[in-house]
This record gives structure tokens, C-alpha cells and sequence, in this order.
């Protein structure tokens, strides 16, 4: 097998993608609350186990390489390409960055990544003067950052699954999800009966599901860094 084009231990490219990428996301999503900075936090540390395997260390390769050795004979998994894994585990061929599943990670990161940014324009605003952010896309769903960023973590396991990433996604999902409720109970105090119309009227996280799956569309809660106000 010919490695003479390394395709891991580029420990340069680990930092710079992650750096652009972390810092890209840092200007959307501007963590100032304690709770922010966690949620923020968790995302760096999938973002960089993902930019680690993918031009570091192939650690889900070596873990899986006895399996994938006598499951699919003569591939290289220490190439790039092969690193896609549902590309190799699919059979597909072609160039697997220009595969439907390929194609599909990269809608979903970047839809998650304009998600985030229209997202935070809208709360930016709705924090200046003091009142629930419900223009834009709050319009559809009220938290909009969270599914943005779900979005990108999703798109990231289409394009590159490892066993940690895999592991840390539910972990993330959960987390934003008890964020939006804790926020949510907490803008209730602030807005009362104007929170209560607003949730009675748009889903939390799935557009046209009311209530989202928070909470009861009765219930009088609302989002700060997934939703209206810190």
C-alpha cells in the first residue's frame, strides 16, 4: 500500500481547521453566560476529536482495523478516502466527496452554520431593546442556535464517523435539550403571558410539532443561548 502522500499525523491541519472552524462558530455563537460557555465548550471538544481523527490519529481505524481487514480485503484505511467510513462500509465508489452521503454532510453543516449566524442576528437585536427574539428564524422554532448546532454535529458524523464523535453526540443532543428547558423556565419569569403566546404558538425545536418536545405548548418557559434572551 502507498503511503508516500501521508494521510494522518498532518497535526498542523488538526489546529488550523479547528481554530477556523472553532472561531467561525465562536463569532455566532458568543458565549458570555456561564451555561454558554459549557455549551460552547462541549461543541470545541467534538470539533477537535473530529479534526484529530480525520488528519491525526486514526483511532477508530486501529480500534476497527481487524474487522475492517477481513471485512473488506485490499482496501486501505490508512488512505483519506477510506477514512470516510460509510463510504468504504457502503461499497460506493467514485470519489467520496462527491457521494450523495457526502453531499448531504455538507447541507446540514452548512445550513447548521446559517442557522447559528441568522439566529444570532435576530437575539442580538431582541437582547438590545429587551424583549423575546420571534422574528426570523425564532419564527419557526424557538431555539434555533441548538438545532443549528445539532445540524452541524450531524453533518460532521455523515462525513467522518468515529467511535468518540459517535459516543458524544447523544451526550451533546441531551445536553442542549436540558439547556433549552432550564432556559426556558427561567425567561418565564421574565416575559409571563407574552412567553405563553409565543410558545403556545411555535415549536420548540421541530417545526409544525407544537411544543417541540421542551415542553407542554401551556407551559410559560423560553431559551436564552438556544433562544431569546440571557
Amino acid at each position: 500500500m502507498n503511503h508516500d502522500v501521508p494521510a494522518y499525523g498532518l497535526w498542523g491541519l488538526v489546529i488550523i481547521n479547528s481554530l477556523v472552524f472553532l472561531i467561525f462558530t465562536f463569532s455566532f455563537a458568543r458565549p458570555t453566560s456561564r451555561r454558554d460557555w459549557r455549551s460552547f465548550g462541549a461543541f470545541a471538544a467534538f470539533i477537535v476529536a473530529l479534526f484529530a481523527e480525520m488528519y491525526g490519529f486514526p483511532l477508530t481505524i486501529y480500534l476497527l482495523s481487524g474487522w475492517l481487514g477481513r471485512r473488506y480485503p485490499g482496501t486501505d484505511f490508512l488512505s483519506h478516502d477510506a477514512g470516510h467510513l460509510w463510504w468504504s462500509l457502503l461499497g460506493l465508489s467514485g470519489d467520496p466527496h462527491s457521494n450523495p452521503i457526502h453531499i448531504a454532510s455538507m447541507l446540514l453543516i452548512v445550513s447548521g452554520l446559517l442557522l447559528v449566524a441568522s439566529a444570532w442576528r435576530v437575539l442580538y437585536e431582541a437582547q438590545r431593546q429587551g424583549h423575546l427574539a420571534t422574528a426570523g428564524p425564532y419564527s419557526v422554532i424557538r431555539h434555533p442556535q441548538y438545532v443549528g448546532f445539532v445540524a452541524v454535529l450531524l453533518g460532521f458524523l455523515l462525513q467522518w464517523p468515529t467511535i468518540l464523535t459517535l459516543a458524544m453526540f447523544p451526550v451533546l443532543v441531551l445536553m442542549y435539550f436540558r439547556l433549552a428547558r432550564r432556559e426556558e423556565r427561567e425567561v418565564r419569569e421574565e416575559f409571563g403571558s407574552e412567553w405563553e403566546r409565543y410558545a403556545a404558538n411555535v415549536p420548540a425545536l421541530i417545526p409544525g410539532i407544537r411544543g417541540g418536545g421542551v415542553h407542554p405548548p401551556t407551559a410559560r418557559s423560553a431559551g436564552a443561548g438556544g433562544s431569546h434572551v440571557s
